[in-house]
């Protein structure tokens, strides 16, 4: 491939559709991406996915596991083409890979303790308790939030996955676990009868500016061909409201969608 291929995003999808098939990384969080108990992958990104790679002349999906905090460096290493698990467009990670435009805008959530008259309903409790702990997913965005709330480091606890994090709740390693709503309501209607109930849903402000829960798809730096032809098949479902269709048994709403583009959400705070 020569310099200005490399420069225009190289030739990636034309590799895929000759393959007939694309490696999607996901890390197995419910209802974002996750294997089912049919050993299919799907969920609300992979189903995206899967629509517009077909829009694009990609039909098969091969799946690609991975800790959610390793989905960034393992598609800069080429394992996966894609990483397709609902991650948030940030800046800080706009620095270190291309993102399609979100395909949702989702506000956050606690997951506590329920029958507690002292639980933690908020994050300012969290920051002010020295007995509270916070549950996180290693790598996730929420790690951010919980430090510009002023949560601090030591009383943050790390789970690799969703389902870790509501199992170290319940064994009382975390006094609370921050997630979006969706997962975390998701999460709770996989475990029905359990003494856990979610707080009221939030939107962060971090100095006075509103952190956007707006998930997309991650492509590597030098894929702007490809990220260019996914936007642009996105767009298509979005116009067409077949988008609002494939995510709705995922637990998405007509409140879950979002005009907001990646250019916004990659922007630093001015």
């Amino acid at each position: 491939m020569d310099l200005k291929a490399q420069q225009d995003g190289g030739n990636l999808l034309e590799r895929l559709r000759d393959a007939g098939e694309v490696r999607m990384g996901f890390a197995n969080e419910a209802p974002y991406g996750y294997v089912n108990r049919e050993g299919v992958l799907t969920g609300e990104a992979p189903e995206v996915g899967k629509a517009i790679f077909r829009r694009l002349g990609v039909d098969k999906v091969v799946p690609a596991l991975s800790d959610f905090g390793s989905l960034i460096p393992g598609l800069r290493a080429g394992l996966f083409d894609v990483i397709a698990a609902g991650m948030f467009i940030t800046p800080a990670r706009c620095e270190q890979i291309l993102f399609s435009d979100p395909d949702y805008n989702a506000p956050e959530a606690l997951l506590v303790r329920s029958g507690d008259a002292e639980k933690p309903l908020t994050l300012q409790d969290f920051a002010q308790r020295d007995d509270l702990r916070l549950g996180v997913l290693l790598g996730s965005v929420e790690v951010d939030v919980a430090a510009g709330y002023g949560v601090p480091p030591e009383r943050v606890v790390t789970f690799a996955t969703q389902a870790g994090g509501i199992d170290g709740l319940l064994a009382g390693r975390a006094d609370g676990f921050l997630l979006t709503a969706i997962s975390l309501r998701d999460g709770l209607s996989r475990r029905p009868g359990v003494p856990l109930e979610l707080t009221e849903p939030f939107v962060p402000v971090i100095d006075g500016v509103e952190q956007y829960g707006a998930g997309g798809f991650g492509f590597r730096p030098d894929q702007t061909r490809l990220r260019d032809a996914f936007n642009a098949e996105l767009h298509a479902l979005k116009d067409s409201g077949d988008l609002l269709e494939i995510v709705r048994p995922f637990g998405f709403s007509e409140a879950e969608m979002t005009d907001l583009t990646a250019d916004r959400l990659c922007r630093p705070a001015s």
